[in-house]
């Protein structure tokens, strides 16, 4: 399923709060550069990564993973292989009842786990980066 660039430029427009999940402090690495240019383009990223867990990255506590996490947010971006994702969204979504969208990065596809959360009204985008998205829309 292609998704239409109007449920695209909607979600980023209206997405304030990003968990990240993957997240690394090795600045080579596309979840640290999708991070700082989410913070550089006004949205404020969670990050999750159990390695990193207590630490700071670009200033923002690291958590151990979704349920640590004491905000609402409104996406999650999964940086972490397909056969993680079930169980990622499992936890998001019973942590976050009311979560709009899971968004999986380039490479990242698991069709059983996008039905689990659009079954529950969620928003999915899978196989892209918000990156690229921002600045292909021009947003």
């Amino acid at each position: 399923m292609t998704i239409q660039d109007d449920i695209i430029e909607t979600v980023l427009r209206q997405t304030k709060v990003i968990a990240l999940v993957g997240a690394s402090s090795n600045p080579e690495r596309p979840s640290y550069q999708v991070m700082a240019y989410l913070m550089a383009n006004g949205y404020r990223v969670i990050p999750v990564n159990p390695g990193l867990a207590g630490q700071e990255l670009m200033g923002q506590l690291v958590y151990h993973d979704l349920n640590s996490i004491p905000d609402e947010v409104d996406m999650i971006d999964i940086f972490r292989q397909s056969d993680a994702v079930p169980a990622i969204v499992e936890e998001a979504l019973l942590r976050w009842p009311t979560l709009k969208v899971v968004w999986t990065q380039l490479g990242v596809v698991h069709d059983g786990a996008a039905a689990m959360a659009e079954t529950r009204g969620v928003t999915v985008i899978q196989d892209r980066c918000p990156k690229i998205e921002i600045a292909r829309l021009g947003l």
